[in-house]
């Protein structure tokens, strides 16, 4: 599963927009989607969605009911 399948169902399963966590994240949602797209998120950017996502990452995300993506 790439990174930006990963992303995807991550925010699918919170239920927000791309868009949205792009804002929270501070940066444009245009930004955010090429930089999804290609798969140039850094580590850290990688652990700052899972923050922000309410979750961990470890080569994907955990949340706290144990849900694995």
């Amino acid at each position: 599963m790439t990174y930006e399948q990963k992303i995807n169902m991550a925010i699918a399963y919170k239920g927000i927009s791309q868009a949205e966590l792009a804002r929270r994240l501070g940066e444009t949602p245009q930004n955010f989607n090429k930089k999804v797209k290609r798969g140039t998120l850094s580590p850290e950017e990688m652990m700052a969605i899972a923050e922000e996502l309410g979750a961990t990452y470890w080569f994907g995300f955990i949340f706290p009911d144990e849900k694995e993506i």
